[in-house]
């Protein structure tokens, strides 16, 4: 596809309506997608790792990010007109200001085992998120779980200098990890554009904007357009970090082809947000990585899927496919149709949705199957069980709504026009 846009087709008001996968099944699988979460809500407060067959593992343990997604997920879910979706938002929230939520030092811990005393800004970006989320579901305590949060975010993350967000500290912020993340970042613009549709501040939107630019006008295509996702705390590139362990599930070695079709959907978003003043690099990026990520990411190894990693030289590194991967494939695809309106974009979306239902679906169990062994078989090499449910009902969601900053953002403006159906 050429990088230039010839035409624009803006987005249909009630949602993009990409041809050639049935709304009506979409809005069946929203459904099913949230029925298989809800037993990840725990007595203890919080929400578990699913097994398999959608069970909470034993021990009760709530993680942050979890807690931040699903909570985001039934935000969504009840701005959706889900009966119970209500409540399942509540008791995320409830646990965000509590359970979770370090009282003497502030900010969030990793989780609730003992011990889990590191403030990671992976995590802190799933708060924003959350607390967007439920903010604009009207969900009670929520603003103010935002405003908290997004002060932290202010104090201990966002280096104004850089226009970047730091990695991690320790409990009680006094000594900052010596290292930089491209992931953590990229989740920020995420919930910076929640953050912005949900409060009408500005200022998270142009933080977003420029850790887009940093990290993909700058970074990335210093790099030849592939994606460097780790760095020193000089921000310089580390191309070799974890080379040791390649299949880490949230550091791994090499270039992440997921994170390419993430971005390519978060540029368009920010484009979407940003109307006049957007500058027209965001599509023309958005545009890049999307082909280079089918290029070099899809079908790579001669078996059909995205291969989680790739090293310098565009060699599978990890093979295994991950579903969130797949997930945000159709999604940007979806929001590429509905911004230039280009048949490339829907053919894309049609291949990796019947990919989708072949492979991830899990008939009998329920939900996504996570990760995939390359031939296909259900794997857990990288993740076991089925955590959360975040990318699966977002991109259920978001080939159904007109483009925006958040997929929150939109659902809200659209509350009325699509209640949990197609």
């Amino acid at each position: 596809m050429d990088p230039t846009p010839e035409h624009t087709a803006p987005a249909v008001p009630g949602g993009t309506a990409v041809p050639g996968v049935d709304p009506a099944w979409l809005a069946a699988e929203e459904r099913r997608v949230a029925g298989f979460a809800r037993p990840a809500a725990l007595p203890e407060g919080g929400f578990g790792w699913l097994d398999e067959a959608g069970r909470p593992v034993p021990g009760g343990t709530a993680h942050t990010w979890i807690t931040c997604r699903m909570t985001h997920v039934f935000s969504l879910a009840h701005l959706r007109g889900d009966d119970g979706a209500a409540a399942l938002a509540d008791h995320g929230v409830a646990a965000l200001r509590g359970r979770l939520r370090d009282a003497e030092h502030g900010g969030w811990f990793a989780s609730s085992d003992e011990g889990a005393g590191a403030k990671g800004a992976y995590e802190h970006a799933f708060v924003v998120l959350a607390a967007s989320s439920a903010a604009q579901a009207g969900r009670p305590g929520a603003e103010e779980l935002l405003a908290e949060v997004l002060g932290v975010v202010e104090d201990r993350f966002f280096d104004a200098a850089e226009g970047l967000c730091v990695e991690g500290w320790d409990r009680a912020w006094r000594e900052c990890e010596a290292y930089r993340g491209a992931n953590s970042n990229m989740h920020m613009v995420e919930a910076f554009l929640a953050a912005a549709d949900a409060t009408g501040d500005r200022v998270w939107r142009d933080r977003a904007l420029g850790i887009a630019d940093r990290l993909i006008r700058g970074e990335t295509a210093a790099n030849g357009w592939r994606l460097p996702e780790h760095f020193t705390p000089d921000w310089e590139q580390d191309l070799d970090y974890n080379r040791d362990a390649p299949a880490d599930p949230f550091r791994p070695f090499g270039t992440t082809v997921g994170h390419w079709l993430e971005w390519a959907r978060l540029l368009v978003n920010l484009e979407a947000t940003l109307g006049e003043q957007a500058p027209e690099w965001l599509l023309e990026d958005a545009r890049r990585l999307f082909d280079l990520s089918c290029g070099h990411g899809w079908a790579v190894d001669g078996s059909d899927g995205f291969v989680y990693t790739l090293d310098w030289e565009d060699r599978p590194v990890v093979r295994e496919r991950m579903h969130w991967v797949a997930a945000e494939a159709t999604a940007a695809a979806a929001v590429l149709w509905a911004r230039t309106g280009e048949e490339g974009y829907a053919e894309r979306y049609r291949e990796w949705w019947d990919f989708i239902r072949e492979r991830h679906l899990d008939e009998v169990h329920g939900g996504w199957h996570h990760e995939l062994a390359p031939d296909g078989s259900p794997s857990s090499t990288v993740w076991r069980g089925k955590p959360d449910a975040y990318h699966a009902y977002q991109a259920v969601l978001i080939p159904r709504l007109p483009v925006s900053g958040s997929v929150a953002g939109a659902v809200a403006a659209n509350a009325g026009a699509d209640p949990a159906g197609g």
